[in-house]
């Protein structure tokens, strides 16, 4: 029989008058993109085992209104993340855990401006902090054992908010060799996914973006490719395809590579 595992409410939890200790914020891509799901349910299953006590906002939860607002829709984003402020300080939250740096950012540097104030962390420093702390525990072996792992700094997370070392941190708990591309952590490029260009065709160029960071992944040698991003998942993944490499080549999110050592 499969272990269950429990992903509640605020709704469930406000109801039975207990306080979550931190809120997962979902994201769109999270809830809807099939590839992003799993991202979803890797993060809940480390959650569970982790024993961490938390919740998520179900149907409460829309957009943060960030593509919009990426986008020139003000008006849009305004109205989205004022109904989100709403709800979340409703429920009193106060700590909030995301998986796409996207929702991070908003969250938690344009939220305070409307009135949403919280304590906003991306799941790699929150998943740093539970290996920290002792409550992830990683044993040995596993199918990424030994192999060559390169890291895929998303522009959201790193240049825009300054985070680097959690994320490799957390990939240095792993038994795999870290090598960094020729362009990383300040000086990394973008999957080509950020400022809402995932939902518009490219502008005329030689070459894709995403294509551009593949060939960069590729020439370290890694057979890994870890990302924190959902945008950067779709990007890179496809980049992959696109070179022929899904064979060899696969591309994870940190959490995923996490619990498969859990």
């Amino acid at each position: 029989m499969a272990k269950e595992y429990k992903i509640p409410t605020m709704a469930e939890m406000a109801a039975a008058e207990k306080t979550p200790e931190v809120l997962f914020w979902v994201g769109c891509a999270g809830s809807f993109d099939s590839r992003a799901q799993k991202v979803s349910v890797a993060f809940t299953k480390i959650l569970n085992e982790a024993e961490v006590e938390f919740a998520i906002l179900g149907k409460e939860e829309s957009c943060t209104g960030d593509p919009a607002r990426r986008a020139g829709n003000e008006f849009v984003f305004q109205m989205v993340a004022l109904q989100n402020i709403e709800t979340l300080n409703l429920y009193n939250v106060k700590k909030i855990v995301a998986t796409c740096p996207h929702c991070f950012n908003v969250l938690k540097n344009e939220y305070p401006a409307l009135g949403g104030n919280y304590e906003v962390m991306h799941h790699t420093q929150f998943l740093q902090s539970l290996i920290n702390e002792g409550r992830i525990k990683l044993k040995d072996g596993g199918t990424f054992d030994g192999k060559k792992i390169t890291y895929h700094d998303s522009c959201y997370l790193g240049r825009a908010n300054g985070v680097y070392e959690a994320p490799r941190s957390v990939l240095q708990n792993l038994d795999n060799d870290l090598v960094e591309m020729q362009r990383s952590k300040t000086t990394g490029l973008c999957c080509g996914a950020g400022g809402a260009q995932m939902f518009k065709e490219d502008e005329p160029g030689k070459k894709r973006i995403n294509i551009e960071r593949t060939e960069e992944a590729l020439e370290t040698g890694a057979e890994i490719v870890a990302v924190n991003c959902p945008f950067c998942l779709t990007m890179m993944s496809d980049g992959i395809k696109a070179k022929e490499k899904q064979e060899s080549v696969m591309v994870y999110d940190l959490a995923e590579l996490i619990l498969e050592k859990m």
